[in-house]
């Protein structure tokens, strides 16, 4: 049986990753007959390309381009999209213009801050999003009182939001109005609702950890790319 690397990727998809067009724009590329592979001028949106493939776009030989990845810490007052209608802050503008076509990974609200990270790469981002994995996300939460010890329990067994039964994986006293808190699931403001149900309120939220990225070494506001070392490390735990 093939495996999935030699089933290699999807033509549009190939050629977003060359820079050439988004996804969508590069299907209407490949039905006016403007790539070949192999020789071969390709219309089907079904094709796929294998690493040994030759793609050519109006005659010039395409390469992939290396995935890029940073870390970013998120401050409070910025949203996570790439344009907002009524001109709020977005957290592309504290990139520089050249990171505009990356993508982020695990939307954090406005008034949420910490670890994001930004990248090109659908492969991370499918890893680090898809429910079947179940990467760990750990926050730090800064409630409005004292939490009560017995309130633990009911966020480990889960809390009932519309979205269904929404569950802490861990959770642990930093003090007696601040918690860490590890989730799994991704329901939007997760943790300021299933805290609202217990009639807390979330003063500060800031997330501190995805699977085994963190970003002790930034101040708010900053980022740095990651290696593809780090990168490996953080995704097979090596």
């Amino acid at each position: 049986m093939a495996s999935p690397a030699d089933k290699g990727v999807r033509l549009n998809r190939f050629l977003a990753s060359c820079g050439i067009a988004s996804r969508r724009k590069s299907e209407a590329l490949i039905l006016e007959g403007r790539v070949e592979i192999n020789g071969d001028i390709i219309t089907d949106l079904a094709a796929r390309v294998r690493e040994d493939d030759h793609v050519k776009f109006d005659g010039r030989l395409l390469r992939k381009k290396s995935d890029l990845t940073l870390v970013l810490n998120k401050p409070v007052g910025y949203l996570c999209t790439k344009d907002d209608p009524e001109g709020r802050k977005t957290i592309y503008d504290l990139l520089p213009n050249k990171f505009s076509a990356l993508h982020y990974v695990g939307r954090l609200d406005y008034n949420s801050s910490g670890l994001l990270l930004i990248t090109s790469s659908g492969q991370l981002t499918e890893q680090l999003t898809h429910p079947r994995f179940h990467i760990e996300k750990e926050y730090e939460v800064h409630l409005d009182r004292i939490f009560h010890g017995e309130d633990t329990q009911k966020l480990l067994d889960g809390i009932h939001l519309h979205e269904g039964l929404a569950k802490a994986e861990s959770v642990k006293f930093e003090s007696r109005r601040r918690l860490r808190i590890v989730l799994t699931q991704g329901f939007n403001r997760q943790i300021r609702r299933m805290f609202a149900k217990l009639d807390y309120k979330v003063k500060r939220l800031e997330r501190i950890r995805i699977g085994q990225f963190t970003a002790p070494d930034l101040s708010t506001g900053d980022f740095r790319l990651l290696s593809r070392k780090e990168i490996e490390a953080a995704t097979t735990g090596g």
